[in-house]
Formats: structure tokens, C-alpha cells, sequence
């Protein structure tokens, strides 16, 4: 989980003073500019972590949920001044991945953080080796290994888990960046906006 409240986002006691000549419009101008700058930051987090993870965008982007910075109601209640980026799901199927099949198992691509893994005897297509084989239709681009029998199969998994992948290394750094980069600008766009500065 990241929640922008966390960086250390250095220089922002200068705005106090301007915040505070706003009134009761300051709640707003905070939400606003928190909401900017997690968007900007998700976008960073996205990227980065799908070349981390070897997983395509549009899987992160499902897997990274947003709550937004609430002002609340004209009397302060619900206010909610933060921004968080959560991830919920366990060990990540070898189907999300670009893989292939070779004699010794399959081949996946998971990531610039660990490279291409062999999964030694999985499969994903059906029919003997090497002639030409064909995705079992049933499988739903899941790779198996035989546990026992012809028909006692176990779903391969992958070793990626994308809430722990998210709050390290690169993703988290480029979080921590964006934010550090961002929220001031946007607090002071904010601010001179309603200002008229």
C-alpha cells in the first residue's frame, strides 16, 4: 500500500500560510492537489511495476486500486485527505505472462528484476513432443504439471506477488519520486488558483 502522506515531501511548510488565508476553500485545494499528484504517481507505479513484474499494464492497472483524497461535506465531516494505492491477490498465474514451451518445460519472462525462469516439466499445449502442439482449449492459457496420473494436474504459478513487488524497489522509488516531484507544484497551482496570484 501506498498512501502520499508517507513521503517525506520536503518544503511544503511554506504553504501553510497561504492555505490558511483560504479559509474554509483550503480542505479543497489540499484534495485537489493530492488527487493530481496519485494520479501522476499511479501512472509511475503502473509502468514501472509491470517492467519490474513482466506483467502487462492492463493486469497491473486491474490489480492497483485507488482511494481518492475526500474534502468531505461543507460541515468537515467525512474528510479524507489522503490518497492510497492498494493491491489484494497471491501468487500470480504463469498465464498472465509471456511464455513459451520448450522440451525442458516452459520458459517465462517475469520481469527486469528476475529475468526469464524455466518451469521445469510445465506445459500449456497438449499433443507429443516436438511435433507441432496446440493450446489445450480447456486450459485458459494455464500452465500445468503432472503430479501423478495423466489427468492429476497442478496449475503452475509464478513466485510474483504484486502487493509485495509494489512497495519495492523500483515501483516504490518512482512512487516516492513522483510524489516528491509533484505535490508541491500542485499545491501551489492549487492555492494561486483560488488566490488569483
Amino acid at each position: 500500500m501506498f498512501s502520499i502522506g508517507e513521503v517525506d515531501v520536503r518544503g511544503l511548510g511554506r504553504f501553510e500560510n497561504m492555505l490558511g488565508a483560504l479559509g474554509q476553500q483550503a480542505p479543497g485545494a489540499v484534495a485537489r492537489a493530492l488527487n493530481r499528484t496519485g494520479d501522476m504517481a499511479r501512472t509511475q507505479v503502473v509502468k514501472t511495476l509491470a517492467a519490474q513484474t513482466g506483467l502487462p499494464q492492463k493486469t497491473i492497472r486491474a490489480s492497483v486500486r485507488v482511494r481518492r483524497a475526500s474534502m468531505g461535506s461543507a460541515s468537515g465531516t467525512n474528510r479524507d485527505l489522503t490518497y492510497t494505492l492498494t493491491s489484494a491477490g497471491g501468487d500470480v498465474s504463469l498465464k498472465y505472462f509471456k511464455k513459451r514451451e520448450t522440451n525442458e518445460g516452459v520458459r517465462a519472462y517475469l520481469g527486469d528484476a528476475r529475468g526469464e525462469e524455466l518451469f521445469e516439466e510445465a506445459f500449456f499445449k497438449g499433443g507429443r513432443w516436438p511435433r507441432p502442439r496446440r493450446t489445450i482449449s480447456w486450459s485458459n492459457g494455464r500452465a500445468f504439471v503432472r503430479r501423478g496420473g495423466r489427468s492429476d494436474l497442478e496449475e503452475v504459478k509464478s513466485g510474483v506477488f504484486i502487493p509485495e513487488e509494489m512497495v519495492s524497489g523500483a515501483t516504490r522509488d518512482a512512487f516516492e519520486a513522483s510524489v516528491a516531484q509533484n505535490l508541491p507544484r500542485r499545491l501551489d497551482h492549487e492555492i494561486s488558483r483560488l488566490l488569483g496570484l
